[in-house]
């Protein structure tokens, strides 16, 4: 299994600059080539680190999650990654090694290793190797709700999560699901979808989820509202509430994507 991360770099001159990035009221595609190093940002408390911020919140538009692509240098990391007492994530190894201790439990991940963190955790993250290591990190803000325990911190990967095909599909589509749907504990997912060459989202999904898709391998034609966008790896797109969406698979090979959606709580009035 591979897992795209920003190319970083810059093009050469002879680069033609017209690209297919889009921002629009209903959905934004943030390609791969636009993720470079003149757009990256750095966070205080931080050794040898950058990041690429793919979402952050904005109002009337995705509102409930910010997304990072993180690249951490040899002995680069943080003590202190989180500084919002409320907020919880997701990590996804994309290449390298990194050393996440969450609660005093020290984790060595790789490549496609996965880690739940909840708001009221301890944690810190290092690059021990002699390597760069690259995670994506998706944060949203905890909802509680009555009744209702923390999620606890996990620790697993993708290659120890076998897929679940979804129905009536011939077994070309189907969910990594690191969360079951039914746990109330959690407000959001953040699962893999994978695509067998030839498979397709037969239907254009209507739906109050926000969605954040970065496609980690793989190409497909997207529908996103009323347009069919061309993606393959490393690009992002960002959807709002009720953005209609569906997919093609194109090429010989899976298309795999990370998906951030919110769940399972009351619609703020």
């Amino acid at each position: 299994m591979s897992y795209a991360f920003p190319p970083g770099g810059l093009p050469d001159q002879s680069a033609n600059p017209e690209g297919h990035a889009v921002f629009t009221p209903a959905y934004a595609v943030i390609p791969a080539n636009t993720q470079r190093d003149i757009v990256t940002s750095f966070l205080p408390g931080w050794k040898g680190m950058r990041m690429w911020v793919l979402a952050r919140p904005l109002s009337g538009f995705a509102e409930t999650f910010s997304q990072y692509a993180v690249e951490l240098a040899p002995n680069g990391g943080s003590d202190a990654p989180e500084v919002d007492p409320e907020s919880q994530s997701v990590i996804l190894v994309a290449n390298g090694t990194l050393t996440l201790n969450i609660d005093g439990a020290k984790h060595v991940m790789g490549a496609g290793g996965y880690a739940y963190i909840p708001p009221d955790a301890v944690w810190t993250i290092w690059n021990d190797g002699d390597a760069k290591a690259e995670f994506h990190w998706v944060r949203k803000r905890y909802v509680g709700a009555e009744g209702v325990d923390l999620p606890e911190a996990f620790v697993t990967s993708d290659q120890e999560n076998a897929p679940v095909v979804m129905p009536d599909c011939d077994g070309v589509w189907a969910t990594t699901r690191f969360v079951e749907p039914t746990d109330l504990r959690h407000d959001m997912h953040v699962n893999i979808v994978t695509f067998q060459p030839g498979g397709r989202i037969p239907f254009a999904e209507t739906h109050v989820m926000e969605h954040g898709l970065y496609v980690l391998q793989g190409t497909a034609d997207y529908l996103l509202n009323k347009d069919w966008v061309p993606v393959g790896p490393g690009d992002f797109m960002w959807l709002r509430a009720f953005c209609p969406q569906a997919c093609i698979t194109t090429g010989n090979e899976p298309f795999r994507y990370l998906l951030y959606k919110d769940v399972n709580r009351h619609m703020p009035l």
